[in-house]
């Protein structure tokens, strides 16, 4: 595997052709066929009500505020039904860090998608919500994803990681979990049998050693478990949040780039590495496949987070499939486990 100080040394290097090639390598090596894959699902978002007023984020709404939501079920059925609709296998929902939504209301939530949707998959939950849910509910970690597991939800997002690196996490979302919680949260999914993904946002200010930081936990953790399915990094988005005010440029291009083949290069353990069209575009996405990507993502029927802070990228499927052809490749769709062999 890579070393720490070989990947440094790649990304401060200026032959971005030649990063992007190493990376094409190991897709060809994992991913030796040819195909593309892409996901249609939905974020739900079922509520904007947080505690943690992270400076990156523009779409929570502290308690009390008069735009702050909490989706009844009936909403949510019918933001499932519209996306089975369209040919969706599964929602991702998340929302913000709720002071009363104890275990109940999710046990209850998820049990009554199931029931009425028994075919959708719940991919739900980042680990920032699983420690509030534990919190509020005074329940242990371990006892709070089993019981949600034991509920209906199937697995679990990598979002609110951002950079797995303390010091970064206190300068941009000192409320927020902790590096470890973070940790706490995959490892335990994992022993119990869920599977999960690990994401990255970069661009807030961060060294290329807090990166590495990231980089390293996540391969670490892989190691252990073998439970990411997939590693998602895409580049902090400014407008419109606090933090946007500190942060005068957002990442470049090349730099999403290197970023993405880096992914590919370090994290070998992990088979997929999803080139985002959402933040950077969809042609940055498109050559993202050339720079060790080998999945494009969701459609995106719904996005209220990024959307908040000024990106407004919108992709159908038929774009997404002619973005795949037109890199060379096989256009598949597959499912929140990555599987594309029982589907067009």
């Amino acid at each position: 595997m890579m070393t720490r100080a070989e990947a440094i040394d790649l990304y401060q290097s200026n032959d971005l052709i030649g990063i992007g090639m190493a990376a094409d390598a190991v897709r060809r090596k994992l991913h030796p066929h040819g195909v593309v894959s892409y996901i249609i699902d939905r974020n739900i978002n079922y509520t904007n009500v947080c505690t943690e007023y992270c400076s990156f984020c523009a779409f929570y709404r502290p308690v009390g505020h008069a735009e702050g939501y909490v989706h009844p079920k009936e909403v949510i059925f019918q933001k499932i039904q519209e996306t089975l609709d369209l040919g969706g296998t599964g929602i991702l929902m998340q929302g913000g860090l709720h002071p009363d939504l104890k275990i109940e209301w999710y046990e209850d939530l998820l049990r009554s998608i199931k029931q009425r949707f028994p075919r959708i998959w719940n991919h739900c939950f980042s680990a920032p919500e699983i420690m509030n849910i534990a919190k509020v509910s005074d329940l242990t970690v371990r006892d709070t994803i089993a019981r949600l597991r034991d509920a209906g939800l199937d697995s679990i997002p990598g979002g609110g990681a951002e950079i797995l690196d303390n010091e970064v996490r206190h300068r941009i979302s000192r409320l927020k979990s902790t590096v470890d919680d973070w940790i706490l949260v995959h490892r335990t999914a994992h022993q119990l049998g869920l599977r999960t993904t690990a994401t990255m946002m970069f661009g807030t200010g961060e060294t290329i050693e807090q990166r590495m930081n990231h980089f390293d936990i996540v391969r670490q953790i892989q190691e252990e478990t073998g439970g990411f399915t997939a590693f998602i990094p895409w580049s902090f988005q400014r407008e419109n949040t606090s933090l946007g005010r500190f942060v005068k440029e957002e990442a470049t291009a090349v730099e999403y780039l290197k970023m993405l083949a880096l992914s590919r290069l370090y994290l070998e353990n992990i088979l997929n590495i999803q080139s985002s069209w959402v933040t950077p575009g969809l042609k940055t996405c498109q050559i993202g496949l050339r720079f060790g990507g080998n999945d494009v993502g969701s459609i995106m029927i719904e996005e209220n987070v990024v959307s908040a802070a000024g990106t407004h990228n919108r992709a159908t499927e038929e774009e997404l499939r002619r973005l795949i052809r037109d890199a060379g490749f096989v256009p598949k769709q597959r499912d929140t486990l990555y599987r594309t062999y029982f589907l067009n």
